[in-house]
């Protein structure tokens, strides 16, 4: 055994056998984290996932699964490889859920219906922005189209966009 090492190993058994003890408190252990981005260890990683254009929900779900994997080793402890491969199959699931499960656009009156269903809002809460409740009641019902300046005081009343109403 080289010369100190014995001592080294008799310190280590001595702190862990103090720690296991409550004795002392284990060290903090910090790792520099690499920063550098490594072609050859982002190609291994490549070839165990294969990503490639999703087609299929199988394929999305497999993708899925390795996204919920890297996740949860935590956005910081992520290579910088990992962060791409990340990056790489959200982008792929994203292309691909738009394409099987599209979200068609809601009229306006639908938007306001729905905020107001999900915040509590009453029809005569919004009397100062359609200045009678039968427009209020045309509107709602999407019997009246919602005017720009209808659209801009309700964006300001629901803390939106106006063009989600127009």
């Amino acid at each position: 055994m080289k010369k100190g090492m014995f001592e080294k190993l008799k310190k280590s058994l001595e702190e862990a056998v103090a720690i296991e003890s409550g004795k002392m408190a284990p060290a903090r252990v910090t790792t520099r984290k690499r920063k550098k981005f490594n072609p050859r260890i982002y190609g291994e990683l490549l070839l165990d996932v294969l990503p490639r254009p999703i087609q299929t929900e199988a394929e999305n779900e497999r993708a899925l699964a390795v996204v919920d994997r890297l996740m949860s080793k935590g956005e910081d402890n992520l290579t910088p490889e990992e962060t791409t491969l990340l990056e790489l199959l959200v982008q792929l699931i994203e292309r691909f859920e738009k394409k099987a499960y599209p979200i068609p656009e809601a009229p306006g009156y639908r938007v306001l219906r729905t905020l107001m269903e999900n915040r509590g809002v009453k029809q005569a809460d919004l009397l100062p922005i359609f200045g009678s409740r039968g427009i209020a009641s045309e509107v709602y019902n999407g019997k009246r189209a919602i005017s720009k300046a209808q659209a801009k005081k309700l964006g300001e009343f629901f803390g939106i966009s106006p063009a989600v109403f127009i």
